[in-house]
């Protein structure tokens, strides 16, 4: 008998014709054309698995699945899923743990070099006909040795710490669960409590996934306790920074410059104040979305969903609920 796996987010002829060919025997997918609950509901009312990503899952497209056996997110935040109508409803939840951490530490390094160097401000006004060389050099920095300041440091954490060693940047970070000493050392990393490597770093990237514990933790009194000129990279989720907030460290000078790409309303409004500022980079949430990364994140989740066809327990680093 074939089993569906629902994709429950419009997806691309060339995704598509990646996954078909990674299909194992018994399976076949289906995919939404829309994005709204309507969507997504019709989808999964005959489907044994579905994937999902940006689009969020409530309660009421778990209830129209009533086959499902597993919800797997392709990614690694689960911020956007109902979790608990999940369980209640015996659906496991998993996701794609590390298979996106090589591109979004990549796009983490690229925005943030690119916001220091003050690069996309260099291109726009060449473009439009200026010339800004002065500009650029008066208001732009360097990055090597610069302190950075990691908050999450999971998969892509680590990866982007190990790419910021060749700039010879002492590392920072904060997270739940502390590093091994033996890792620490490696990584050549020292664990801060959250308000001290607020206090300590020249830039910060935020790689923490969105949960009640980090929810507007970049707020009014965050920027109170960093250094004037700071750089702020975001590439977790747009709630865990106070969007207001950050706009008015911004326009006070508080922060130099960010690299926004998650927003708390996406796509965000057309006015958002974000979205003209020189001093940001705006991109659409696509720090993860690297075409020649798309076959091991699909690998990745279809192996998950063939353990679960098979009755075999999903790896813990993945699971969910």
């Amino acid at each position: 008998m074939t089993q569906t796996i629902a994709m429950l987010q419009p997806i691309s002829d060339e995704i598509e014709a990646i996954i078909n060919s990674l299909l194992s025997p018994g399976f076949r997918i289906i995919s939404v054309k829309g994005r709204t609950v309507a969507d997504l509901s019709a989808a999964v009312a005959y489907a044994d698995y579905g994937v999902w990503w940006d689009v969020g899952v409530p309660a009421e497209v778990l209830a129209a699945g009533p086959k499902l056996k597993l919800m797997h997110k392709w990614g690694v935040g689960i911020d956007n899923i109902d979790l608990d109508a999940a369980r209640g409803r015996g659906i496991q939840v998993a996701r794609t743990t590390g298979s996106n951490a090589t591109p979004v530490a990549e796009f983490a390094v690229g925005v943030l070099v690119a916001l220091a160097r003050r690069i996309v401000f260099a291109h726009n006004t060449t473009v439009a006909g200026g010339w800004a060389k002065n500009d650029v050099w008066k208001q732009g920095i360097m990055v090597s040795g610069k302190t950075v300041g990691i908050i999450g440091m999971g998969s892509i954490g680590l990866q982007l710490a190990k790419r910021l060693a060749a700039f010879d940047c002492p590392i920072l970070y904060h997270n739940r669960n502390r590093l091994p000493a033996a890792e620490e050392a490696k990584l050549g990393a020292e664990w801060r409590p959250l308000d001290s490597l607020l206090a300590e770093s020249d830039i910060i990237s935020l790689n923490c996934p969105l949960t009640p514990q980090t929810a507007g933790i970049i707020n009014a009194r965050a920027f109170g306790l960093m250094k004037r000129g700071v750089l702020l990279v975001n590439v977790a989720r747009g709630g865990v920074v106070v969007e207001a907030d950050l706009v008015e460290a911004l326009r006070s000078g508080v922060v130099a410059g960010a690299a926004v790409d998650v927003f708390d309303q996406e796509p965000p409004p057309p006015d958002h104040p974000l979205l003209h500022m020189d001093n940001v980079i705006v991109t659409p949430h696509c720090a993860a979305t690297a075409y020649e990364n798309s076959a091991k994140g699909i690998r990745h989740w279809l192996g998950n969903i063939e353990r679960v066809s098979r009755g075999e327990a999903i790896p813990p680093q993945d699971m969910v609920a």
